[in-house]
């Protein structure tokens, strides 16, 4: 079975409403397209626009059953094809920067708000998740096994690696920053060192402090019958605005995972124990 996943590289176009219409079309194209998923830059609903005063951020935010996030859904039932759709959620004590995945059918199969949020910048402003999850995407052809992550995230190995240990074949990473040598660098680290597929759909140049960019790794490092190591980005979308569209080898990652020695094979967690304690004496920062 193969994925195809499309990302929406789009501009954001300044309200609710215009969103809605340009996502829209966007879904409508990717399926055209032969997708069986679209996935949406970080925080679409209002473009990632975040503003440093409590009332103009919470005005801004669309609850998570809001009829913006519901109309994707219906949007994927009537397309038969997932949507992971992106946004600002309303939430006390403050909003949240979130990720809803529809399956082909409509019904919400996964919802994830960002842990590392960048509390050193503009998401100061937000509160951050507290748990990494996966679930089952029906394609129609079969499941797959997906879970998100949302940009710095991507800066944490334990992201994706608590995915991985979760079930993850797949991992989806909205993202709103500039995609350079380094955390390209970082995306293919997590899918190599995981074994996991991760789609990463980026704002392309024009939004501000963006430049498009995104990617598909698909996380299998070499094949048992071919020498050398193969390249796991299938996809690097230029800057221009666009939908880009890879397909993973869902077989052929399976028999990767199943075979090769990365992922949790084997790890000695007996070992890991500092990683979670809150509070480290001499910590070296």
């Amino acid at each position: 079975m193969n994925l195809k996943i499309a990302l929406l590289q789009l501009l954001p176009e300044g309200n609710l409403d215009a969103q809605f219409t340009k996502g829209k079309t966007a879904c409508i194209k990717a399926k055209e397209m032969g997708a069986d998923l679209a996935l949406f830059p970080e925080m679409w609903s209002d473009g990632y626009y975040l503003p440093q005063e409590e009332r103009a951020v919470d005005k801004l935010a669309v609850a998570a059953d809001s009829g913006f996030i519901r109309s994707f859904g219906a949007l994927a039932r009537e397309l038969q094809m997932g949507i992971g759709i992106t946004f600002l959620e309303k939430n006390t004590p403050k909003p949240l920067n979130s990720i809803t995945l529809f399956d082909r059918n409509g019904e919400e199969c996964l919802h994830y708000s960002k842990v590392h949020t960048c509390d050193f910048a503009a998401e100061k402003i937000l509160s951050s998740g507290k748990e990494f999850y996966v679930a089952d995407l029906d394609v129609g052809r079969g499941t797959v096994k997906v879970g998100a992550m949302i940009c710095f995230d991507r800066e944490f190995p334990e992201s994706a690696r608590i995915l991985m240990l979760k079930g993850a074949e797949v991992i989806i990473a909205p993202n709103a920053c500039p995609m350079e040598l380094n955390r390209l660098s970082a995306l293919r680290t997590r899918a190599y060192e995981n074994k996991v597929a991760i789609a990463t759909c980026n704002y392309p140049k024009g939004q501000p402090d963006c430049n498009g960019h995104s990617t598909v790794f698909d996380g299998v490092a070499w094949l048992r019958d071919e020498p050398g190591v193969r390249d796991m980005c299938i996809l690097e979308a230029p800057e221009e605005e666009g939908i880009y569209l890879a397909e993973i080898d869902m077989d052929m990652l399976r028999d990767y995972r199943e075979h090769e020695v990365m992922g949790n094979k084997y790890r000695h967690p007996e070992t890991y124990r500092i990683l979670a304690m809150e509070e480290q004496e001499n910590a070296v920062l």
